[in-house]
């Protein structure tokens, strides 16, 4: 690894810790340091959502994906983008208005509890485990992201790898909670979207041209041609469904609760669109351009080593000083989701256990030293499901995103635009979805033999390919429709105050 590449990396790094201690300087109360007191401009909120929400997979899961599959994959990018813009479109605004009016909620168990007068805290105690449950292994997906990077780019090992990047990510999100993480993860956008504009550029003018590209691909196997090809309805419908999984992501819908005002939302969606759309294009076209300039000229990525596509044309295509600028990026996509999901969770921690249910009468200072402990305790159970090199980014992110759009897409949507949504409703939801995506999970895995071999799959099997989401998204709106119309009607306050939303 040449001196320069290091050197940037390393001011990279510095750079972040630098935020993380000014924002440190700015974070007084558990409202700071949660949701930066709600002060967040458009541009800002618009650009941490898109940086938090696409994660490492958009420079290493999705182009590897590309790489392996070719084109069949694109359903994945159109189903996220339909999906992101109708959660800036109808959820957005709606929930920043909602989440102040309900009692000023600052997470969303403190939402889910005031919008439905919870006095159990149920409903705030099952939505905080739901959070810390799949954001244990969301989070752990960057870390494996981290570990790839390391050991692709710096022959570090891979236990090696996980300790540097988590003593990195805890460092700046303990000091500077969630102004820090906003602010970090504007210039990380930033320098993703350059990165991926770059690499596929400069790739296809290596390759003489997008024609050239196109030809060479088709050479390997025309098959990387065809949207349609080596895939099924089930398999479509599984990727388009990935856009369900918006309305439901905590460190994303937090995002449009800390957004200063409703009449910022327009610009954020604008600029989080641009930026989202022209970002999953450069990670198509690196994937893609990927399998013309290695399998294409007999220089294939080894077997597992299919997500380091992007790291791979930064080792071949860029002097020292642009590579490390590269693979900075690499390293924003990672630290932009992880820093958000530790919020989020220790967030939880804070004040929806912490002070909901242990000690009601904490002071400010004390629940920002409950969620700064939070983000360390939850880091470390991240790691431990991370030491399993065999995981690959795309699989646990899709898990994750699968249990929070099921658990709380439902909840989040039907308390935002029906007026007869009860709090027992929202509890069926809640579980039906969570446990849904769970137990399907499970039959979706193939059987395998004594010695580990996957064994052929019977034809009563394959129902449970369909990605997960799609029957816990469906199963829980049924429980919340039909558990509420049970119900009695919601207390007239409630109501009162639903319309007041309109």
């Amino acid at each position: 690894m040449e001196f320069a590449t290091i050197l940037t990396f390393i001011v990279y790094l510095v750079g972040m810790l630098v935020i993380g201690l000014l924002a440190y300087q700015l974070t007084t109360n558990l409202s700071d340091y949660v949701l930066g007191g709600r002060k967040l401009g458009g541009s800002v909120a618009a650009l941490s959502a898109g940086a938090s929400d696409m994660s490492s997979w958009l420079l290493l899961g999705l182009p590897g994906a590309m790489y392996v599959a070719g084109m069949s994959e694109i359903w994945l990018a159109i189903g996220l983008s339909i999906g992101a813009y109708l959660n800036w479109q109808f959820v957005a605004g709606r929930l920043r208005k909602y989440t102040e009016v309900a009692g000023d909620s600052i997470t969303l168990p403190d939402f889910f509890e005031n919008r439905f007068r919870d006095q159990s805290k149920i409903l705030r105690v099952i939505s905080a485990l739901v959070i810390l449950v799949f954001f244990a292994f969301y989070t752990s997906s960057g870390l494996v992201a981290g570990a790839l990077l390391f050991e692709a780019s710096f022959g570090l090992g891979y236990t090696q790898a996980l300790w540097i990047g988590a003593a990195v990510i805890i460092s700046y999100t303990f000091l500077g909670g969630f102004l820090a993480v906003s602010w970090t993860d504007f210039f990380q956008g930033i320098l993703m979207f350059l990165a991926l504009l770059v690499v596929p550029v400069v790739a296809i003018s290596e390759m003489g041209g997008w024609d050239q590209t196109v030809n060479a691909v088709g050479q390997v196997d025309p098959m990387y041609l065809d949207a349609f090809a080596g895939t099924t309805i089930l398999g479509i419908v599984s990727l388009l469904a990935w856009g369900l999984g918006y309305f439901g992501q905590p460190h994303i819908l937090t995002r449009f609760m800390a957004v200063k005002s409703a009449k910022e939302i327009p610009k954020a969606r604008f600029i989080g669109m641009t930026w989202m759309v022209l970002s999953l294009f450069g990670a198509i076209f690196t994937g893609f351009i990927g399998i013309a300039y290695f399998a294409g000229q007999g220089m294939p990525l080894g077997q597992g080593n299919e997500e380091t596509v992007f790291i791979a044309f930064t080792q071949v295509l860029f002097n020292p000083w642009v590579a490390g600028f590269l693979l900075a990026a690499i390293l924003s996509a990672i630290m932009s989701t992880i820093d958000s999901q530790l919020l989020v969770s220790s967030s939880a921690l804070a004040e929806d256990f912490y002070k909901g249910i242990i000690k009601k009468e904490a002071t400010q200072r004390e629940l920002v030293w409950v969620g700064r402990l939070g983000v360390v305790v939850i880091a470390l159970i991240a790691i431990m499901l991370a030491y399993n090199p065999d995981n690959t980014v795309l699989g646990l992110v899709g898990y994750a995103w699968a249990g929070f759009g099921a658990a709380f897409g439902p909840v989040i949507l039907l308390s935002l635009f029906w007026r007869r949504m009860t709090r027992n409703g929202a509890l069926a939801g809640m579980l039906v979805g969570g446990i849904t995506v769970v137990v399907w999970d499970i039959l979706s895995t193939p059987p395998v033999d004594a010695a580990g071999n996957q064994l052929p799959q019977s034809e009563a099997f394959i129902p449970f390919s369909l990605y997960e989401i799609i029957p816990g998204f469906l199963l829980a709106t049924l429980a919340i429709v039909i558990v509420s119309l049970i119900d009695k009607q919601p207390a007239k306050e409630i109501q009162d105050e639903f319309s007041s939303i309109q």
